[in-house]
């Protein structure tokens, strides 16, 4: 009897993790270093109400040269990926089993950083030529005229071990939730954003140095509206 109810009680938990079945919560966090660029503290409460972003978002393609602050930057990479608990690691966007597919990178003029949640900092990979890299990868004009980029990818192979078959529809669904997330905070802050999807996944990654397995899958173009 005792061995049916413990066989019962983990398959209720695959089917309530949608078939991951390993103990949560495993995800590193790594710390800033010398020459991180730690981003001011974001604010969690005020601003513009939930409901007036979801009326007020639309897309947008044309962006003035007017640069994006740091302090909006820190707001949307909050928005995209920040820790909302600490002691467990939970972000501000879901994911399977809290292990967390997704890596978030910004570029803008004066190049190409990782950000990095667990310190809140962004983490230098390219010099000032980055955005030009980009755009020559990217042919979407959106792309081509705003300040900054914000670049997600999945790393499917991170989740592969807990979801199975499951991993790459899970990963994708992650930036999808982390897309969403950035698109009406940028429209909080009173920016204008587009989601792009199409462009040369390998071609952007070699540009912008992104890391295998890691793949690209979306572009947040972000920006005042021109």
């Amino acid at each position: 009897m005792t061995t049916r109810l413990t066989m019962l009680v983990i398959i209720v938990a695959a089917i309530l993790t949608g078939g991951c079945t390993e103990p949560l919560f495993t995800t590193q966090r790594p710390a800033a270093t010398a020459t991180d660029i730690v981003l001011p503290p974001p604010s969690t409460s005020g601003g513009m109400s939930f409901t007036k972003a979801m009326a007020d978002r639309r897309s947008v393609r044309s962006f003035s040269s007017k640069p994006v602050t740091q302090e909006q930057m820190s707001q949307l990479c909050w928005a995209a990926q920040g820790i909302t608990d600490q002691p467990s690691g939970k972000r501000t966007a879901p994911s399977a089993m809290a292990q967390y597919a997704v890596n978030l990178y910004v570029v803008n003029k004066e190049g190409c950083y990782e950000y990095l949640p667990g310190p809140h900092a962004l983490r230098p990979m390219s010099g000032a030529e980055a955005m030009g890299q980009l755009r020559g990868a990217c042919w979407q004009p959106s792309v081509g005229s705003a300040p900054l980029c914000m670049i997600i990818t999945i790393d499917v192979e991170r989740l592969k071990p807990r979801c199975g078959k499951m991993a790459e529809q899970y990963s994708l669904l992650e930036a999808g939730h982390v897309a969403q997330n950035v698109l009406l905070q940028a429209t909080a802050l009173e920016l204008a954003s587009v989601p792009v999807g199409g462009f040369d996944a390998n071609a952007v990654g070699k540009a912008m140095k992104i890391p295998a397995p890691q793949r690209v899958v979306y572009l947040l173009p972000i920006g005042v509206k021109k």
